[in-house]
């Protein structure tokens, strides 16, 4: 079950995951961009081939649907630590809203609605993927990146295309 909202982004229920992508109902995904220390590279990820939604794309956000009873900047903590092994501490304070959106896109013919909201993290310690979320990571600048991204034919995520350019300093 994920949290489903409606289109102004007010919380209105909860919906089984399968139906909110085959009916295309609006809900909310939240992520977190990590940056190093220094802020001068953006981990970045390839998705895993059985992942449910964007199968095999990249992306730089760590994150997913927001559950029951979550918010989206709970949600985003969770997500870190599950994909990335990234655990912060319970005193850490709250991650800074970088961006945020709404996609009102298409994924595999069938139209996906989400609110989007991405957090920003410094980090320098270890990464730990999730073998059934995460394939590989790097990390790479803002200009290599943005490189990547001019070639339309890239498969990185949509939904944090919307983002994308929120997210650079």
């Amino acid at each position: 079950m994920i949290t489903i909202y409606d289109p102004a982004g007010r919380e209105i229920g909860v919906a089984d995951r399968a139906t909110v992508y085959r009916d295309g109902i609006w809900h909310a995904s939240a992520g977190v961009l990590v940056r190093s220390g220094d802020g001068e590279r953006i981990y970045v990820h390839r998705r895993t081939d059985t992942k449910m939604v964007f199968a095999g794309m990249h992306d730089c956000l760590a994150g997913g649907v927001v559950d029951p009873g979550e918010t989206p900047a709970q949600t985003a903590i969770r997500e870190l630590a599950e994909e990335l092994g990234i655990v912060r501490p319970a005193d850490a304070p709250p991650l800074p809203l970088r961006a945020s959106a709404s996609w009102d896109g298409e994924w595999q013919g069938k139209p996906m609605r989400c609110h989007l909201f991405a957090y920003e993290l410094r980090y320098d310690g270890p990464i730990r993927h999730q073998p059934e979320e995460i394939v590989d990571g790097w990390w790479w600048t803002d200009a290599e990146l943005r490189t990547r991204l001019a070639d339309s034919a890239w498969p990185f995520v949509p939904d944090t295309r919307v983002l994308i350019d929120q997210l650079f300093d």
